[in-house]
């Protein structure tokens, strides 16, 4: 896999770190999914909502992803926990595909862990990202 940029806006950053502040205090500090999620946001170059570029995948970016061993196509919405619901394409910042997927750009490639070894997956395409899109309020 190559090296990229990952990028997050400092709002998303905000709310992140808010939530991830949240559960620290209600004892989830030790949840491997949020320790996931906090090395994952260190890795990221902050910038402004208005200067993120507009593939990189942000919060509330809906992108289809592609597994590269079985070529399946995947559409998604990234979400924050509250708003998560599989069944209609979004998922949580949280869950392992949501944290590896956030701040990469459409055409990266990543690995994220599963319990049965690493699955890896490509950033096919941005069906919508908020801050390209002027909303900068999601």
């Amino acid at each position: 896999m190559r090296y990229r940029n990952i990028y997050i806006t400092k709002l998303d950053l905000e709310r992140l770190k808010e939530m991830l502040a949240v559960a620290d205090e209600f004892g989830y500090h030790d949840r491997s999914d949020l320790k996931e999620l906090e090395r994952e946001i260190r890795k990221c170059k902050v910038v402004d909502s208005k200067k993120v570029p507009p593939t990189v995948v942000t919060m509330n970016s809906k992108v289809k992803l592609r597994d590269l061993e079985t070529n399946e196509e995947m559409i998604f919405t990234l979400v924050f926990p509250k708003n998560a619901n599989i069944d209609k394409g979004r998922i949580s910042v949280m869950s392992p595909i949501g944290t590896a997927i956030l701040g990469y750009s459409v055409g990266d490639s990543l690995e994220w862990p599963v319990p049965a070894g690493k699955r890896k997956i490509k950033i096919e395409e941005m069906f919508y990202q908020p801050e390209a899109a002027g909303d900068y309020h999601l």
